[in-house]
């Protein structure tokens, strides 16, 4: 595996066009490193008897049930509106004259 150095983070850095300052790149340098040298330790024990996982803890389905409760009605929903129109808000366009 590759040694993570200033030289490949400013390569880097140019292929994604991305600005960093010299200090940036000594500091990501460390940190991609870091980064590039856990990602070795995992892959040295992770087995194909070991399933991949994206939580550590299985989750179970965490929604409740679809009741209906107590709703607005048409006009306590539009009494804040500054304007609306046929019971729905009325809001000025945004793309212009081509609707």
């Amino acid at each position: 595996m590759p040694d993570i150095t200033p030289e490949v983070v400013s390569h880097l850095a140019h292929l994604a066009r991305i600005a960093l300052t010299d200090d940036e790149i000594t500091r990501l340098t460390g940190e991609l490193g870091q980064i590039v040298d856990s990602v070795a330790k995992v892959s040295a024990v992770a087995t194909p008897d070991v399933p991949a996982t994206s939580h550590p803890i299985p989750l179970g389905m965490v929604t409740r049930e679809d009741v209906v409760g107590q709703t607005l009605t048409t006009e306590q929903a539009l009494s804040g509106a500054p304007e609306h129109e046929l019971g729905q808000f009325k809001v000025s366009s945004i793309l212009g004259e081509e609707q």
